[in-house]
């Protein structure tokens, strides 16, 4: 399971989405976007870290999530 964690408005965020889709491109996979203000125990874990990027509940990758470093955290 693979979950991207962000908030409206946070353009890290909006590039880490853009990353995530062109590496499903390469190599095709699931995952769920969470906003974290739309929970707040989320929110207070991750709210200086976002975008988050966790894999089976690790976090794999948070901050400027680029193309390479999102495949390397993947593992694909």
């Amino acid at each position: 399971m693979i979950t991207l964690f962000t908030r409206p408005n946070c353009p890290l965020c909006d590039e880490a989405k853009m990353m995530m889709e062109l590496v499903r491109e390469d190599f095709p996979f699931e995952y769920e976007e969470v906003n974290i203000e739309s929970d707040d125990a989320i929110h207070e874990k991750y709210m200086l870290m976002i975008p988050v990027v966790e894999k089976d509940g690790e976090v794999a990758i948070y901050g400027n999530v680029g193309y390479i470093e999102l495949l390397e955290a993947l593992e694909f």
